[in-house]
C-alpha cells in the first residue's frame, strides 16, 4: 500500500491522531523538548512532526552550487546543511528511546520555493498502523512564520519550541529571537508548548483556573492529557485580595471535580493571594510546566491587554502551556 493510501484510508476511517509539530533548532533544550514531549504523548501514538526552518536563500546561492546535484543531495538527505543535521539527531534520538523504529517504511517528498534553490524537503516515516513521524526542512521568509505557515497546513493539537532568549553575538540562534516564541504562541490556532528547561518525569503540571468557562476547558484538556500519560496534577487559583479568597478557593473546586471525574489524582492545590503573574511563577518553578488558557483574545492585543497567561510565558523561569 502507497504511504499516500494510508493516510486517505485512517481519514476515510475517522481517525484523527493526536499530532504535535515540534520545532528543532540544534540546541541541547530543542531536544529536551522533544524527549519530554515525546514522553508525555507517548500513550496518544501521537503523529510527530519534527521541523527546522531555514531562512531562503541562507547563502546558497554560491557560484559552484550545481543546483540539480545539491537537491538530489537534499532528498538523499546527504547534503550537509545544519538544518538536516538536527533533524537526523532528532530522528536518532526518537529510536533510542523506542518511539519509533529505524524499520518503518518512509518516502521523501521535495517542493519548490520562488527565489530559493533547494525549496522544502522531507522524509515521512510511518507505521502499517499509520504512525507518522516526518522531518521537514521548510524555506520561509522569517522563522516564526515559517513555523505559522506550517500549522496552517495541517491540523495540530500541540506546538513545541525553545523559549525566547536576547540576542548574543555569534551564538545568536533564529529560533531563540524573543519575537519567534512571542509570535508563535499569539499568532497559532493551536496549544503552544514554550520550552524552559523541561525535566522528563516526575514534576507534573500546574493548572492555573479562574473560575472562567475557558479556563475550566483547559482544565478538561489537561485531565484527559493526564489520565492517558500519567502525569501529576496541580491546580492553583489567584485571589488578588483577601476579598476574592472564596472565589478562588471556589474555582479551585469547580476545576477539581472536572478532574475527579476523570479520575485523575490532584497532587496539590494552591489559592494564594497576591498578584496572579508573580504567584503563578514562584508556584509553577516546581513543576515541569505551568498550563494556563489563552485570553481568546486575538492578535497583538493579548499583549496590549495584559494577559496573565502571556506574562506567565515571558518571565516563568519554566516552560509554560498555552492551551487553546
Amino acid at each position: 500500500m502507497e504511504l499516500t493510501d494510508i493516510e486517505l484510508e485512517k481519514r476515510r476511517k475517522g481517525i484523527n491522531p493526536f499530532r504535535v509539530l515540534l520545532c528543532i533548532d540544534g540546541s541541547e533544550e530543542s531536544y529536551q523538548a522533544l524527549q519530554y514531549s515525546a514522553t508525555m504523548v507517548h500513550p496518544l501514538e501521537a503523529d510527530i512532526v519534527l521541523l527546522y526552518v531555514r531562512p531562503i536563500d541562507h547563502g546558497l546561492r554560491t557560484g559552484g552550487l550545481q543546483i540539480s546535484v545539491a537537491r538530489q543531495k537534499m532528498l538523499d538527505w546527504g547534503l550537509d546543511l545544519p538544518g538536516i543535521r538536527y533533524l537526523k539527531k532528532a530522528r536518532d534520538k526518537l529510536i533510542e528511546w523506542g518511539e519509533m523504529g529505524d524499520d518503518w517504511d518512509y518516502h521523501k517528498a521535495h517542493a519548490d520555493v520562488a527565489g530559493d534553490p533547494l525549496g522544502n524537503n522531507s522524509v515521512e516515516y510511518i507505521t502499517k498502523s499509520g504512525r507518522e513521524v516526518v522531518l521537514e526542512l521548510k524555506v520561509s521568509a522569517g522563522i516564526a512564520l515559517g513555523i505559522l505557515e506550517k500549522a496552517e497546513e495541517a491540523h495540530f493539537d500541540l506546538i513545541v519550541l525553545g523559549a525566547s532568549e536576547r540576542w548574543q553575538s555569534a551564538n545568536f540562534n533564529p529560533f531563540r529571537d524573543p519575537a519567534v516564541a512571542e509570535k508563535v504562541a499569539v499568532h497559532a490556532p493551536c496549544s503552544v508548548l514554550i520550552a524552559r528547561a523541561l525535566r522528563r518525569t516526575g514534576h507534573g503540571h500546574l493548572i492555573c483556573t479562574d473560575g472562567s468557562e475557558r479556563s475550566e476547558i483547559m482544565v478538561k484538556k489537561e485531565a484527559l492529557l493526564a489520565k492517558k500519560s500519567s502525569f501529576p496534577l496541580s491546580i492553583i487559583s489567584v485571589a488578588r485580595d483577601e476579598n476574592e479568597v472564596i472565589i478562588a478557593k471556589e474555582a479551585v473546586s469547580r476545576a477539581a471535580a472536572i478532574v475527579g471525574d476523570l479520575s485523575v489524582t490532584i497532587e496539590n492545590t494552591y489559592t494564594p493571594v497576591g498578584d496572579p503573574v508573580r504567584e503563578i511563577i514562584k508556584v509553577g518553578k516546581n513543576y515541569s510546566l505551568i498550563a494556563l488558557a489563552d485570553t481568546g483574545k486575538t492578535g497583538l492585543r493579548k499583549f496590549f491587554m495584559g494577559s496573565v497567561a502571556f506574562q506567565v510565558m515571558e518571565h516563568a523561569e519554566n516552560s509554560v502551556l498555552v492551551v487553546r
